[in-house]
């Protein structure tokens, strides 16, 4: 990836993560940004870095980590991810290479001590998964698997009407493009976790 072609990915998965009708797959990542803007940045020299050091695919995967990561991804600013975002992006490639071992371990541990039906109920204020979820005792990539697998988000967004439920809601929205899975796979392993379990 050329430095520009660094910084129009930048700008597309930025504008995915921050924007609610922007599709970073669906546009191919396109921007309105001309080479003529990119030069008269002050920052460009970080886009030229990271499009040295890393290949198409780690370049893409190093923002999505980073941006995933934020809790204001507006504000991620492109310095701020090349100073700080080897620790997310190194955390984000253990957790989604071993992603099968990490969604056994956190469904064994939630459904050890709770019912399905428990962990879903959203009737009493926020459901036991997403304060598991805050607590960072269950990571996104499992919310957006079970959501797969139950569909639990419909009725959390219309029946929690909160800041925080908004802000999860949203990031797995948007970061849920990103994550390929077996479907099937994690249905039975979760499958055995709760009859081992109960």
């Amino acid at each position: 990836m050329t430095p520009f072609e660094t910084y129009k990915c930048y700008l597309g998965l930025k504008n995915h993560f921050t924007k609610p009708k922007y599709d970073y797959m669906k546009y191919c990542g396109k921007s309105r940004a001309s080479l003529e803007s990119f030069y008269r940045r002050k920052d460009r020299f970080w886009f030229e870095k990271l499009s040295r050091q890393k290949d198409d695919d780690e370049v893409i995967n190093f923002f999505v980590s980073n941006f995933v990561a934020c809790d204001d991804p507006q504000s991620l600013w492109i310095g701020e991810i090349i100073r700080n975002g080897e620790g997310n992006y190194t955390d984000w490639q253990k957790r989604t290479q071993s992603l099968t071992y990490v969604f056994r371990q956190e469904s064994d541990s939630l459904f050890s001590e709770h019912k399905v039906d428990e962990v879903f109920d959203c009737s009493k204020g926020h459901p036991i998964l997403l304060k598991k979820y805050l607590s960072k005792d269950i990571c996104l990539e499992t919310m957006i698997i079970y959501d797969r697998i139950f569909g639990y988000t419909k009725e959390w967004d219309k029946k929690l009407k909160d800041p925080v439920w908004e802000s999860v809601s949203i990031r797995m929205r948007k970061y849920s493009s990103f994550i390929h899975t077996d479907i099937f796979k994690y249905k039975k392993l979760l499958k055995e976790v709760v009859i081992n379990g109960n």
